[in-house]
């Protein structure tokens, strides 16, 4: 088994490398970059787009040839099938979206109805754990809930995809603590923790080109994409959303606090973009990209692993403890905003 995961770890690195240049080389030569024309853009040149696709051709190719492994599991080809579809919908509205600037009410098509695939195709989550003992059963709110978490995580990944390397890193974290944790005895599911550690992987290999100074962004489809793996795992890996609501965390609050504040201020949330998010903040503060990235990694990594050793009630109190600190991170940058306003 270790040669079978050696094998497939160096497999999916560097076929993403390859797709990785391929895509670069696609998105330049029919000229769909990313121009820094305006102010919230922080890189200095022209950028290609596309990269999600090059982890998505790697991630699925990769699946397809272990694909007796994956069905060996307790999940069916037409669960697999679904994800894919929903991820193929993704890369569609992706590409029209970096090629042609969709408007706010056409890009959110492309998630809906990724999410449907997912539903459609079977995932559900039968039941939840109640902190306070036993299981609450969901019944006919599992594709109300899946379509809500699938929602949410797929517009977190987008909204933080703001600095080099960030959603990539923090996705390739989050489906190494997805495949830890589905290897634990007491949650064995060598299915879904292959898929984990393919995602995992893939990412790795696209972080090459997009780790400061990128030379390559993941652009709309890539940034849902990765949302979008990592919610599907948490759910088909036993409804453990749980621990990848700690691994994203920080930027999940983030982008909870964003859109708060964008409608108090009676804007669309969504189509109104700004340079408030925490990354952003840490970043005009002085603090390096590359820092401020690697701190989102920390607290990722840290939260993520603590997941994998607490109870519920423990990552309900782990998770309290993040609000929290991301509570005084809010009043901090307020009092910040206040001075600045007086001086």
């Amino acid at each position: 088994m270790i040669e079978f995961y050696l094998l497939i770890i160096s497999a999916g690195f560097f076929l993403t490398l390859l797709t990785t240049l391929l895509i670069k080389k696609f998105s330049i030569f029919y000229n769909i970059v990313d121009d820094p024309s305006n102010e919230r853009k922080i890189h200095k040149h022209p950028t290609p787009l596309l990269g999600g696709m090059a982890v998505f051709l790697s991630f699925f190719l990769i699946l397809y040839f272990v694909q007796d492994k994956l069905i060996a599991g307790n999940l069916s080809a037409n669960h697999w099938l679904g994800f894919f579809i929903g991820a193929c919908f993704l890369m569609i509205g992706g590409f029209l979206d970096d090629k042609y600037n969709l408007k706010p009410i056409y890009q959110v098509i492309w998630p809906i109805l990724a999410s449907f695939c997912v539903i459609i195709g079977g995932v559900e989550i039968e039941k939840i754990t109640n902190p306070l003992g036993g299981f609450i059963f969901l019944g006919l709110l599992s594709p109300v809930l899946i379509f809500i978490w699938l929602i949410g995580m797929m517009y977190t990944t987008k909204l933080l995809d703001g600095l080099d390397g960030l959603v990539s890193g923090m996705a390739a974290i989050g489906g190494f603590v997805i495949f830890l944790f589905t290897m634990t005895t007491k949650y064995y599911q060598p299915d879904i923790g292959l898929a984990a550690l393919i995602f995992s992987v893939c990412c790795l290999g696209f972080l090459v080109f997009n780790w400061h100074p990128a030379k390559i962004f993941l652009g709309e489809g890539g940034s849902l994409f990765m949302g979008y793996v990592l919610a599907v795992l948490a759910i088909i890996s036993g409804g453990k959303i749980a621990i990848t609501l700690l691994i994203m965390g920080v930027p999940i609050i983030d982008v909870a606090w964003t859109i708060s504040r964008r409608m108090l201020a009676g804007k669309n949330p969504f189509k109104f973009a700004d340079k408030q998010h925490l990354h952003f903040r840490l970043v005009d503060l002085g603090i390096s990209v590359r820092l401020t990235v690697l701190i989102y990694y920390l607290f990722s990594l840290i939260f993520g692993l603590c997941a994998l050793f607490l109870q519920s009630k423990g990552k309900l109190m782990a998770l309290g403890v993040l609000i929290s600190i991301m509570l005084g991170v809010v009043v901090v940058f307020t009092l910040l905003d206040k001075n600045r306003r007086i001086t």
